[in-house]
């Protein structure tokens, strides 16, 4: 009777455990998504300045079809991205077709001095660090979520499950050389 009784506390204790750990991957897999979508608004905002800022560079240098319409299409192929990892590839061209644009603007001091082209500017300063912000968050949030599905017991549940791994959202940052000093 006794080991009946003993038998019946493990069998609940492990029941209790199993929900636990299950509860918990879902509850971080879900802050996972959660920090996704923030890192999306961010991109989106950033989708929203740059046709007003490709017209307004349009107006001083219409010229410069090439760099419009690298800008324009690397927009809608980082629109169009459907995993993280293919996100990552397009934010990284559009961040390179942007650069671009700016150094079009370079050439133009009218522009430069434009007060939309500047508060244009600005704002897409201040998107990129919003997005810096919540692509950190998000990966430190799959950092936590992947800690906990790789290790034991929680791995174990994890594999009962299907949690699936969740990737990183890396993007290159530019290069940083070191300036050269030459006497």
């Amino acid at each position: 009777m006794t080991w009946i009784i003993v038998a019946i506390a493990i069998a609940v204790l492990l029941g209790l455990a199993l929900v636990t750990l299950y509860n918990r991957l879902v509850r971080l897999r879900n802050r996972v998504d959660n920090a996704w979508a923030q890192v999306d608004v961010q991109l989106r905002r950033r989708y929203d300045l740059i046709p007003n800022l490709v017209e307004t560079v349009k107006g001083y240098a219409s010229h410069e079809r090439a760099t419009f319409e690298e800008v324009t299409n690397a927009r809608t192929r980082a629109q169009q991205a459907g995993s993280v990892q293919e996100q990552a590839q397009a934010e990284n061209v559009l961040t390179a077709a942007i650069g671009r644009l700016f150094a079009v603007a370079e050439a133009y001091p009218e522009l430069r001095a434009s007060e939309n082209f500047q508060q244009l500017q600005t704002q897409l300063g201040d998107t990129e660090d919003k997005i810096r912000v919540a692509r950190q968050v998000y990966n430190d949030t799959v950092l936590t979520y992947e800690n906990a599905r790789e290790t034991v017991p929680t791995n174990l549940v994890a594999s009962m499950f299907s949690f699936e791994e969740k990737p990183f959202f890396e993007i290159e940052e530019p290069v940083r050389e070191a300036p050269r000093v030459q006497f």
